[in-house]
């Protein structure tokens, strides 16, 4: 059976389950040149994709014209004139059933999740490394006779930041690193007080960038800026290709388990993550870093860690289970490597 030519790769969301599909995508074109990827996403991930060869965005709104099953048969529709041979389902949603219902007699090829071993993870059954993710993205590829190597990963160059970046962000020498303090579950954000002590010892040596999203997180991130020199937040100020190119020029990211961790790794720059509830053991650390990179909460003080794969259930004492974690530790961990 010839390999297919032309894939639609299914990755409605969220950011850092998209960001993950980078690297793969990457050793893709480099190992099958000749292989053309329609990416089936969320219109504002398309900048994530720019530095690939021979990929190209088609944006699905879920929320609009192709809500509900005949929005998704009219999308599915429109997506059959690309004249697409396979399809690689990256999410594994009810969405993407049906377009696989839909595309009845594509060679299609879907994700396993592993939800049965990470239940035994979140259960306490067994306390292990999972595949990761980047590996059950491959697996799905290789599902169709793409062999893949994410060992040798090629990154973009660092991209020159345009003159409204540099007049925010200014144009002193310092070396940058980037901190991104918050995640989707306050049971993953490294307690603010010591998130502020952190910023406030590495900012004596270095520029520090924040990173953020939604009024509540830019107006701490702007306190920050105020009060403390060689801070910047930009916060709601850059578009996410002006955001891509601060991240790729950082000598490294400080991040939660959560998407912008996976955003800095797919350009390459060096992160640092702070787990609190979660655990990498679940498969989501970010990818092609060492795993001393990973800083985990104290787990003989909360041994049910981690409490969920996502961070959405903890008891309330688990809450700030990184409390645990001394600023020291971080910041030794960040000086080490810069």
């Amino acid at each position: 059976m010839s390999q297919p030519k032309h894939i639609l790769v299914i990755r409605l969301s969220a950011m850092g389950d998209v960001a993950m599909t980078i690297p793969v995508l990457q050793a893709l074109n480099k190992q099958y040149p000749d292989v053309n990827i329609t990416v089936l996403t969320r219109a504002f991930f398309t900048p994530f994709f720019r530095d690939l060869k021979n990929v190209t965005v088609f944006p699905a709104e879920v929320k609009g014209k192709h809500k509900g099953v005949l929005g998704l048969f009219k999308l599915s529709k429109t997506l059959k004139k690309l004249e697409i041979d396979a399809i690689v389902d990256l999410h594994n949603v009810l969405r993407s059933n049906i377009l696989k219902f839909l595309f009845f007699g594509k060679k299609f090829s879907q994700i396993d999740k592993g939800r049965t071993e990470k239940k035994e993870l979140v259960s306490g059954k067994r306390f292990r490394q999972l595949k990761t993710t980047h590996q059950r993205y491959v697996d799905v590829f290789e599902a169709l006779g793409f062999k893949l190597d994410l060992s040798n990963p090629a990154f973009a160059n660092r991209p020159i930041l345009n003159e409204k970046t540099k007049t925010l962000i200014g144009l002193d020498s310092k070396k940058m690193i980037g901190i991104a303090p918050f995640a989707a579950h306050e049971g993953k954000i490294y307690p603010l007080d010591l998130m502020k002590a952190v910023i406030t010892m590495l900012s004596k040596d270095y520029k520090i960038i924040l990173f953020g999203g939604g009024a509540k997180e830019i107006a701490v991130l702007n306190n920050f800026e105020k009060s403390l020199d060689h801070v910047i937040s930009i916060a709601g100020k850059l578009s996410l290709n002006e955001e891509l190119d601060v991240i790729s020029n950082l000598k490294v990211m400080l991040s939660m388990d959560s998407g912008n961790a996976h955003i800095a790794a797919m350009l390459g720059v060096k992160v640092i993550t702070i787990w609190g509830v979660t655990h990498p053991f679940a498969g989501f650390a970010p990818f092609n870093q060492p795993n001393d990179y990973t800083i985990v909460s104290d787990r003989n003080q909360f041994p049910e860690i981690p409490t969920s794969i996502y961070g959405n259930k903890y008891p309330e004492n688990y809450k700030e289970a990184s409390r645990s974690i001394l600023p020291e530790t971080i910041i030794n961990k960040i000086k080490s490597i810069v």
